[in-house]
């Protein structure tokens, strides 16, 4: 499957969008980014294709960006090239004279939407039921700001998969039980490194509102929400096997996103920044199988010509969601700004902000 067969159909542009050529929506979009200047920042995920991404005034994962925008208090308008969570985090953090636009807004995320609030607070009292006030929340920064806000009044806080390791730690510090959510991945290979056995690691499905002991059924220490990303699940470990047969000497590096299987054959695993800077830190030579997003890893490819890069499986597609941002969806949202009538504005309510940047904030304490 080619990544042009796995690329989505742009629609509902402004009038003209959907016809302009490549280089005309590249001058339009460079005649607004000035016209603005001083006025509009653009943020760049590094999931994010290519052709949007280079307009980006800043590239990062999803919390340094927002944190970046935070920094910039003169800056009125936030483009945030990303999806739905991203761009809540970053109006919980900005000013409230900022604000934060998501050119398109059906730009979502499937992991964040597997933990819905109402889910959430249906296991939360099933579970303090059985195991009274012995259980810290922590919820991955991909998840809405609801569910952020739900762990912050409950005195837990997120994570990122740089320092899910760290905060976890605390969490178990402070509470003999975690629940994690909304990726179950994530949580079962950070438990993993910090030595909880898998039979003390149950998944919760909010689809049937019970515990699965896929591991054997020990005394449950950590509490797994039945999420995950989309792309990362479908590096499997036959890809592993498989790439090192084909590619003697290959190196396997992977995001904590995929599976444990998947996690304990790689030779690394690691937070898409501790990937980037594996292989920009690497001797030229190098060969790499990289299980992450195609567009990031596809890049790395072009960036350093003096490695041998591919991907762990090339038969998946890059992320959907993060790929409704495409240029004429950008353009429409700087002639929206420059017309004064901005659109796919993101507006988090007063109380959730205040308990999801709550939870941000206890994180941020522990670095």
């Amino acid at each position: 499957m080619s990544l042009m067969e796995c690329s989505t159909v742009s629609s509902l542009f402004g009038k003209g969008h959907a016809s302009a050529d490549s280089e005309e929506l590249d001058r339009r979009i460079e005649k607004l980014k000035k016209d603005l200047n001083g006025q509009v920042v653009i943020l760049g995920h590094h999931y994010q294709r290519d052709d949007v991404i280079r307009f980006a005034d800043y590239r990062g994962d999803s919390l340094q960006l927002s944190r970046i925008a935070a920094s910039l208090k003169d800056i009125r308008y936030i483009v945030f090239c990303g999806v739905h969570f991203m761009a809540e985090t970053a109006d919980i953090l900005t000013g409230e004279d900022q604000m934060v636009i998501l050119p398109d807004l059906n730009a979502g995320c499937s992991m964040a939407d597997m933990a819905d609030i109402q889910d959430l607070e249906e296991c939360w009292d099933l579970l303090t039921e059985e195991y009274g006030d012995s259980i810290f929340p922590v919820t991955y920064v991909n998840s809405s700001a609801e569910v952020k806000a739900f762990v912050g009044r409950r005195g837990g806080m997120t994570c990122t998969s740089s320092n899910a390791e760290r905060v976890l730690s605390e969490a178990f510090r402070v509470k003999k039980r975690v629940l994690f959510l909304p990726d179950q991945h994530l949580g079962r290979n950070t438990g993993v490194k910090l030595g909880v056995p898998l039979e003390e690691m149950c998944v919760y499905d909010p689809a049937d509102m019970r515990l699965e002991f896929p591991h054997g059924r020990g005394e449950p220490r950590m509490f797994l929400w039945k999420g995950h990303c989309s792309v990362h699940q479908r590096f499997e470990p036959r890809h592993v096997e498989e790439v090192r047969k084909k590619y003697p000497g290959i190196r396997v590096i992977v995001h904590p996103e995929c599976m444990y299987e998947t996690v304990q054959l790689a030779d690394d695993s690691g937070s898409t920044d501790y990937i980037i800077r594996a292989v920009r830190n690497a001797p030229p030579g190098t060969k790499w199988a990289i299980g992450t997003e195609h567009n990031l890893v596809h890049r790395l490819a072009r960036e350093h010509p003096e490695q041998w890069i591919i991907s762990l499986n090339e038969m998946i597609c890059p992320c959907l969601t993060m790929n409704r941002i495409d240029r004429p969806h950008l353009l429409q949202a700087l002639e929206n700004l420059a017309a004064g009538t901005p659109s796919g504005v993101i507006r988090v309510p007063e109380e959730t902000a205040y308990w999801a940047r709550t939870a941000i904030e206890r994180m941020l304490q522990l670095s």
